[in-house]
Parts: structure tokens; C-alpha cells; sequence
């Protein structure tokens, strides 16, 4: 207190390269546990997921389908 600036302390060389490394093991840590979790819950969606019955419906339509592709096919092949 006698008016002079307080003496400069340089903070050890290693200790601010091991905060750091220990910051980013931390955030890597966070990141892999958040797409863990990420993966699991779209697997387990997944695998609730109910698949539904093909209706008569459906079936018809995609057989129309199939048959206009034959045809239009067939009327390619005579040109």
C-alpha cells in the first residue's frame, strides 16, 4: 500500500493448457453423452413405431401403378 503496483504473477506455464484441456474434455464428454442419448431415443421411437397393415386400398392403387408402368413400357418398346 505504499502506492507502488502490486507485484506481476505470471500464472504457471502448464496449468492454464490443463484448464483448457480439462474444459474440452468436459464439452467432449457432454457432446458424445447428448448424441448417446440421441441415438438411443431414435432407436427406441423406432422400434415403437407400429407399422400399419397394407389396407386393400393401397394395394390396389400400387397394382394400377405397376400396371400403367407395364404399359407404358410395352407402348415404349413398339416405338
Amino acid at each position: 500500500m505504499n502506492g507502488s503496483a502490486p507485484p506481476a504473477t505470471e500464472p504457471p506455464a502448464g496449468g492454464s493448457k490443463a484448464n483448457v484441456a480439462a474444459r474440452t474434455a468436459i464439452w467432449t464428454g457432454v457432446a458424445l453423452g447428448a448424441a448417446a442419448t440421441a441415438t438411443i431415443a431414435f432407436f427406441v421411437v423406432r422400434a415403437m413405431w407400429q407399422k400399419r397393415a397394407p389396407d386393400e386400398t393401397s394395394e390396389r392403387i400400387q397394382s394400377l401403378i405397376d400396371e400403367a408402368n407395364r404399359l407404358i413400357r410395352t407402348l415404349e418398346e413398339k416405338k
